[in-house]
């Protein structure tokens, strides 16, 4: 079986479907990833670039000034799918007829796409090949594809099946796939100094790997509130240049490998470091902001797992909340059991084998 997989030139897009992908490569099948952009980092698989010179900082000015209305919703959160199917349909029609030129040159008998891939959804079409949607976020993805306005708005296979890997208890829905969320975000090995014994709590703080619309000051923030909290404090790719003692920054990490060694998270609320902090059974703290952040946050704040805020809201006794309230990790060890108990992804190979 060849099974051509489609995402968002994003890396955040591709990352959730590299260990599927994985999974069908070693049952023997042959795998193509058609993405582009940072997505090309992705490594262990083909990869095909069918957005030569994408840069995502440029759709989304063009696409804000097309809709000046959406932006101030979009910015703090509550645009809900509205923005985003302007923005990806801007992404998919910048990629559609590349993924439909693969296809049509690799012969695929399966595509397997993201929600806001909408090209896999119409090259599948095109070609009458089964489709799979593979969920990669805490959204419903049928309602994510729906929302996507490509120009024209070409036809949409329906998906064969739907891999749902967020947990029900965090997201809900019901008849999907579901499929264990498998931590991926390179191969680079975790940094000797953040793999060894803690001495004292580590706060790591992460933010997105997509420039954010308006000010980003969640660093600054909690640098500043790090000044009175007993805890290793590590920027991941900061954006700040002033460091409190206490405080130290690191380039590129694997979050999954660091999580594991005993960290908790602060973070923007993308869909990768919230599943990855979940399965990973550890408390997380969201900074709301734009885009789906304030969605994740709320899910996790109202499952318990984790502290949702703002970025003025960020504070020390938020930061020692964080570090020591023992209910907060008592319910992230509950969602890391559900999401552990789910099905791994070499099985769901056979269930898309034998989609169509």
């Amino acid at each position: 079986m060849r099974v051509l997989v489609v995402a968002a030139p994003l890396i955040g897009h591709v990352f959730p479907l590299v260990p599927l992908a994985r999974a069908l490569r070693a049952a023997g099948h042959e795998v193509l990833f058609a993405t582009g952009g940072d997505g090309l980092r992705v490594t262990g698989v083909e990869v095909r670039d069918v957005a030569p010179g994408f840069r995502f900082a440029g759709v989304a000015a063009r696409t804000a000034l097309r809709h000046p209305l959406l932006v101030r919703d979009e910015l703090a959160g509550t645009a809900g799918t509205r923005m985003v199917g302007h923005l990806f349909g801007a992404v998919n029609d910048r990629i559609v007829d590349r993924v439909e030129r693969t296809a049509r040159q690799w012969r695929p008998d399966r595509i397997v796409y993201e929600p806001l891939a909408a090209a896999g959804a119409v090259v599948a079409a095109r070609l009458g090949v089964p489709g799979v949607l593979h969920e990669n976020s805490l959204y419903d993805g049928p309602a994510l594809l729906a929302a996507t306005r490509m120009r024209g708005r070409p036809e949409l296979a329906a998906p064969a099946a739907v891999i749902r890997i967020a947990p029900a208890s965090v997201a809900g829905r019901g008849t999907h796939l579901p499929m264990r969320f498998v931590p991926y975000s390179g191969d680079e090995p975790l940094p000797e100094d953040l793999a060894g014994p803690l001495r004292r709590p580590r706060i790591l703080v992460s933010r997105s790997t997509v420039p954010q619309p308006g000010p980003d000051r969640m660093m600054a923030r909690v640098a500043e509130a790090a000044r009175d909290v007993d805890a290793d404090v590590v920027l991941v790719r900061p954006n700040v240049r002033r460091l409190p003692a206490g405080v130290r920054a690191v380039g590129w990490v694997p979050i999954p490998a660091a999580l594991a060694a005993g960290a908790v998270i602060v973070h923007h609320g993308g869909a990768g470091t919230t599943l990855t902090a979940l399965r990973a059974g550890v408390p997380q703290l969201i900074v709301r902001g734009a885009g789906d952040r304030r969605h994740n946050a709320e899910l996790v704040a109202a499952r318990g797992a984790g502290l949702a805020a703002d970025e003025r809201d960020v504070t020390p006794a938020l930061l020692n909340r964080l570090i020591t309230d023992p209910v907060l990790s008592f319910a992230a060890r509950e969602v890391a059991a559900e999401m552990a108990a789910m099905p791994p992804p070499e099985h769901l190979v056979e269930a898309i084998r034998q989609t169509g």
